[in-house]
Formats: C-alpha cells, sequence, structure tokens
C-alpha cells in the first residue's frame, strides 16, 4: 500500500475550479493499483482517506499525528492484505486476523516485532478508525472488544471505557520523565562541549554554542519541538541589560504551536543572554558572507525586508511573523541573505534535528561521565521546564522576585500576576493547557511529590518544627498507599 502527502502545488493544471479543500500535508492512502473503487464502492483506503481528512476537526490538528494515524492504518491494511482478510468483514473474520496481527507483531520476524508502547498506539489509532467507519455507514464490525475498568482518583472512583486489545505497560514512574537541577546542569554543560566541572571536555564537537543556548531555552520556557525550531531571530525577546531574577514574557505564534493557540510562556534572563550570545557571535561567524536559499523540495524563497519583532515585508507585502507557517518560516530569507530561523548549521542552512543533537549529547554523557543519565529529547526538556517552574512557585522563589521588580516599577503587570496568581494556574498558562485539570493530570505522571517534601522540610526547620513532623506527612508515600 503507498502512503504519500497532499499538495496543492500546481493544482490550477488540475482542470478544477477551485483549490481542492485538503490540508496541505495531509496523508493519502493508496492501493498499489492506484484504484480508490470498486463498482462505485470506495475501498478501504480511500474510506481511511475520508477519516484522515477530518482530523483537523477531530481534535488532531497535527501533522505529526496524522502522519501517525495513516502509518497504523497501513500496516494494519497491509497485514490484512498478506491474509487475504477484507478490512470490512465480519467481526469473527477481523477478530481471529486481530489475534494473528498481535502474535505477528510480538512473536513475528524479528524486524517487525513491536513493544507494548507500538503496539497500543497503532492499536487506539486502528480503534478510532473502526468507531467512526461503523458510525458513517463504511463498515459493520469492529475487532475490539471493550470493557469498563474501575480506576481510582483524587475525584473518586471513575468508570472508564478499556480496550482489550491492548496490553499492559510499566507505570510512569517507573522511568526518568524529567532532569533533576545536577542532571540539567550536567546535559547543557554537556551540550556545550564542558565536563561535569565546567572545564572543557576532550569532546570537539561543532556548534555548542547553538546547542547550549537552545537547550537552556527550552528547558526555561518549555516550548515543543517544533515550536522552538521553527522560532524566528525576530521573535526571540532579548535578554535586559541588568539580570533579574523575573522571568521574560515570551509569546508563541499560533501558527507553530500545537493546536494552533497562540499562548505567553517565560524564559529566564540566562537562557536568553545564551541565545543572544550564540546570535550574535556563532551564528554570525557561521554566515558571514555566505547566501541562503531554501531547498526546492520547500519552494521559493520569501525575501524579508524592513523586519521588526511583530513583522516585516515578506515579498514586498507586510506580513505578522505569528501568521507564518512552519515551511514559510524554513524559506525565509533576511535583508543580510541569511535564514530567518535561529538555529543554523555549518552550511548557513536551518538546522532542525534537535532530537539528533540532544540525544547524542546524552550519550556522551552515559559513555564518558554518568552511565544513570537518561537519553534527553526535546519533550523531556518541557517536563523539566514544568518541575522546576512549579518548585519556583510553590517555594515563592518568582514571588519574592517579582515583589523586587515591583518596587523598581520594571514589570508590575507581571510582578502582580506572580504575586497573586495559584502556581497551578501559572504553570497552566505557560504550558499552554486549556484547563488546569489538564495540567494537574500532567504533573501527576511527573514527581510532584518530591517538591512538596522538600517545602515540608523548609518550612518545618525555618519555623523550629521537628524535621520528623514534617516527614510524617509523606510516610505514607513508600508503600503506595497514597
Amino acid at each position: 500500500m503507498h502512503l504519500t502527502y497532499f499538495s496543492s502545488k500546481d493544482w490550477k493544471s488540475w482542470d478544477l475550479e477551485r483549490p481542492p479543500l485538503i490540508p496541505e500535508g495531509m496523508p493519502v492512502l493508496a492501493d498499489e493499483d492506484l484504484i480508490f473503487e470498486d463498482n462505485g464502492v470506495p475501498r478501504p483506503a480511500a474510506v481511511a482517506n475520508l477519516w484522515l481528512r477530518e482530523l483537523p476537526i477531530s481534535g488532531a490538528p497535527a501533522r505529526r499525528t496524522w502522519k501517525s494515524y495513516a502509518q497504523a492504518l497501513r500496516n494494519w491494511f497491509e497485514f490484512l492484505a498478506t491474509i487475504d482478510v477484507h478490512p470490512f468483514d465480519e467481526r469473527t473474520v477481523l477478530r481471529a486476523a486481530l489475534a494473528a496481527f498481535s502474535e505477528y507483531r510480538f512473536a513475528g520476524p524479528l524486524e517487525e516485532r513491536w513493544d507494548e508502547g507500538t503496539w497500543d498506539q497503532n492499536i487506539s489509532t486502528v480503534a478510532r478508525f473502526y468507531a467512526w467507519a461503523v458510525d458513517e455507514g463504511h463498515c459493520a464490525a469492529v475487532p475490539f472488544t471493550y470493557a469498563v475498568v474501575r480506576r481510582y482518583t483524587e475525584a473518586g472512583l471513575q468508570l472508564v471505557r478499556k480496550n482489550t486489545a491492548t496490553v499492559r505497560r510499566a507505570k510512569p514512574h517507573v522511568t526518568v520523565k524529567y532532569l533533576e537541577a545536577d542532571f540539567l546542569q550536567l546535559f547543557l554543560r554537556g551540550l556545550a562541549g564542558l565536563r561535569p566541572d565546567g572545564e572543557p571536555d576532550a569532546f570537539r564537537g561543532r556548534h555548542l554554542g547553538r546547542n547550549e543556548a537552545m537547550g537552556s531555552l527550552v528547558a526555561s520556557a518549555g516550548p515543543r519541538a517544533q515550536e522552538f525550531t521553527h522560532l524566528l531571530i525576530y521573535e526571540l525577546p532579548r535578554a535586559p541589560a541588568r539580570r533579574t531574577e523575573v522571568p521574560i514574557r515570551f509569546r508563541l505564534a499560533a501558527a507553530i504551536t500545537k493546536g494552533k493557540k497562540a499562548r505567553e510562556t517565560w524564559a529566564s534572563w540566562d537562557s536568553l543572554a545564551k541565545m543572544g550570545q550564540y546570535i550574535e557571535l556563532d551564528r554570525a561567524g557561521i554566515l558571514a558572507g555566505r547566501q541562503y536559499r531554501p531547498a526546492p523540495r520547500l519552494g521559493e524563497p520569501l525575501l524579508v525586508s524592513d523586519p521588526d519583532w511583530e513583522g516585516g515585508k515578506v515579498n514586498g507585502r507586510r506580513v505578522s511573523w505569528r501568521k507564518l507557517t512552519l515551511n514559510e518560516r524554513l524559506r525565509l530569507v533576511t535583508p543580510e541573505g541569511e535564514p530567518a530561523i535561529i538555529g543554523v548549521k555549518s552550511d548557513g542552512t536551518p538546522f532542525v534535528d534537535w532530537a539528533t543533537a540532544f540525544r547524542r549529547t546524552s550519550e556522551r554523557i552515559r559513555q564518558d561521565f554518568e552511565p544513570r543519565f537518561p537519553i534527553v529529547g526535546p519533550h523531556m526538556l518541557r517536563h523539566t521546564m514544568a518541575m522546576l517552574t512549579l518548585e519556583r512557585l510553590v517555594k515563592g522563589h518568582y514571588q519574592r522576585a517579582a515583589a523586587l521588580v515591583a518596587d523598581t516599577n520594571e514589570d508590575a503587570a507581571l510582578a502582580l500576576y506572580l504575586t497573586k496568581q495559584d502556581p497551578m494556574l501559572v504553570l497552566r498558562d505557560l504550558l499552554g493547557h486549556s484547563s488546569v485539570v489538564t495540567t494537574e493530570i500532567y504533573i501527576q505522571r511527573l514527581d510532584v511529590h518530591r517538591i512538596y517534601r522538600e517545602l515540608y522540610e523548609s518550612a518545618g526547620r525555618e519555623s523550629g518544627l521537628a524535621q520528623a513532623e514534617a516527614l510524617a506527612e509523606f510516610e505514607n508515600e513508600e508503600d503506595g498507599s497514597w
């Protein structure tokens, strides 16, 4: 089965009266013979394409999600073809096929085996497709059985519908989800080519300043991978001349955020200072004398003139940066003939593979310094920002700093916000969640107990209470009775 991605380029030559109403980059599945229907009846691939086209308005606006969903359906359809089962066959046949699929993915050829997480992700996607297909009348049966299970949460007993085809996985708390302060320092020094003690390492990698600056920014502001990868030099706030403990406002445009929701987060003075140094020194040195032209696969260059922090003229027309798509950002060429994307490679083109840069640094730290060190990805740094920020909010760090700023009138609005708002609501806004309930669930999957344990301990010491009394607040934590 073929999997390709839709592009409306040259649509006027298709003999259409208007542009096709299909999102750019939408996955398209097709059988080997490239036929989408038989005797007027759409084939399963065509039905799957209808479902994929509705994803942007069905709670899945991200292109990466579209791609993973399409790949999951292709995996299922291709397996059914090998055992000569139609995707819309009767239920008993489909359930037998599902059992064979499970055997194939867990005990089949080594190169085709999946782990539990990959299996659950694919099966959940296929289940969503079948539920939609039944509702729309494309098929009459699904291969899945559902059970109602009881789960105990802080809100009490909850009844949850569970797909019995999914498999049990390790609890979230058994894996590292974020970096503690010492590991974060170790990681940032590793990105900068330094040893754990801060001295130069024998490692002689390139772009150390770039990697450290971006790692520091992500751990401070918590943007997602596509958000910080496509940031423009014009959108990055500048660090004030005088160092401040109060974070600096940092706006993220809707065009690059998950769910297309603009939000405002913040970044520390230190991270912005590092990024400013990279842009003014390392980046400028790499780009000196170079003229950037986007790769043909991206499209024609978009020439920028008269840029400022809000927008600029793009091919002669005034445009706001917040309206530019990911592709358009990669095509921007500054008045100096440089890419407008912050991160650049040695050849002067935009750098977008941050996951690899972070992974290689993690592997080097594991090999040379700390075998317990986890493999760090962009989202782990986002988790790290959430935990460090919550810790500072709970312990009053930002509130005290904001009070000092209020006295000097630097940013009275931010100071008032920090001193009056509930910590969880602040974190909700920074992470871009629509509800504080989402933030609470998100935090519960990390290790919020440590923050409150340390807060109780420090409060006990400062007030003269016995440390044992503070520890008693967590006496039930070790046996899992919380």
